[in-house]
């Protein structure tokens, strides 16, 4: 039995050298992934399999980066699932040599195979242990478990080298919007926790080809926030335009996210431009909207853009109770969302401010 074990393991591996179909294999053969496994590429990356979906690599030489790359948390949301596949590919075919350390991890394997944003539940609600915590009566699901695998995974990979001085932890976790946006690119930049706002990482942003920048005021369960306060990495959450079906995404539009990706994981020094105000649209949030009762309505058009701004006491969204309007002459708009679960967060609203 174990070495027939062994002897799939070898397979699985020599297919992945040769093909390099990570992610087809995690979605359509999961079990070849039951069992963790690691393995050399050409003597110069050592690769580890934790499970489907879970894959890092990392140089032989020294290094001085911990770079999560993370995608598919929402199923549908394709283009960040087919960048990061693509790179996957490149690695373990020998297309690109990895010089730091980089954890990739593809989210939600059930919901990018029946095309939705989730199964049970909004997997990107459930960090910094959220998914522990049960409602009364509600089982434990799929999601649950993978957002705790998913923080195990970056746990164990950011904490399985001697922190030296001089690492820098990065986590990109990567998404797209299920509305157009004014700003088709932009970021997420979570609570800090009373740590400075980092132009240098604002920098590395804009190189990718993104220059909207919202500032996160509170703590959340999002994945990226998760790595800021448990690890203390420079981590984003990166909207990269629209929802797309699979093969549907024109991926010349994410062309300088992938070069300064490639650059980052690669060892190849940014070219980056000075840090100039001019540069970035920035903005903080203003309100936090939670839907309440099951009547909850947005007040604008089903099509209006993120960013879309509004006159000062305009009506955005009302339900039994209460009305929600802007409190500032062009508020705008982030992530509306009336189909949420009641007690959730069914929009956002920011104002213009700088760093």
């Amino acid at each position: 039995m174990q070495t027939q074990f062994d002897t799939s393991i070898q397979n699985t591996i020599q297919t992945l050298k040769q093909q390099g179909d990570f992610l087809i294999l995690s979605r359509t053969q999961r079990s070849l992934f039951s069992a963790s496994f690691q393995f050399f590429i050409d003597q110069h990356t050592q690769v580890s399999v934790l499970a489907e979906g879970i894959i890092s690599f990392a140089p032989i030489t020294d290094s001085d980066k911990d770079i999560v790359l993370s995608c598919g948390v929402h199923g549908n949301e394709t283009a960040p699932i087919e960048i990061c596949d693509a790179l996957v590919n490149a690695i373990l075919t020998g297309k690109i040599v990895v010089k730091q350390r980089v954890l990739f991890l593809f989210g939600n394997l059930p919901a990018m195979d029946i095309a939705q944003r989730f199964v049970e539940e909004n997997m990107n609600r459930l960090f910094s242990g959220e998914h522990q915590n049960l409602a009364a009566g509600q089982l434990m699901n799929d999601e649950r478990r993978r957002a705790k695998q998913l923080e195990d995974a970056v746990k164990y990979f950011y904490l399985g080298i001697d922190a030296e001085q001089g690492r820098s932890r990065f986590h990109y976790d990567l998404h797209t919007a299920i509305r157009a946006s004014k700003n088709d690119k932009f970021a997420v930049y979570p609570f800090q926790n009373g740590k400075a706002w980092d132009k240098y990482q604002l920098q590395i942003l804009l190189a990718c080809g993104v220059n909207t920048i919202l500032l996160s005021g509170s703590a959340t369960t999002t994945f990226s926030y998760y790595s800021v306060n448990e690890f203390n990495a420079n981590a984003f959450t990166v909207e990269l335009g629209q929802v797309m079906p699979f093969g549907q995404n024109n991926m010349d539009n994410f062309s300088d996210l992938v070069a300064t990706f490639t650059k980052l994981i690669c060892g190849v020094e940014l070219t980056l431009k000075n840090y100039t105000d001019a540069d970035f649209l920035i903005y903080e949030v203003n309100q936090v909207i939670n839907k309440q009762q099951a009547d909850f309505s947005l007040n604008f058009a089903p099509d209006a853009a993120n960013f879309s701004d509004f006159p000062k006491g305009h009506l955005l969204a009302y339900e039994t109770g209460c009305e929600y309007r802007t409190q500032f002459e062009g508020e705008a708009i982030v992530f509306p969302n009336a189909d949420v679960e009641i007690g959730q967060r069914a929009l956002l609203t920011v104002i213009p401010t700088d760093i």
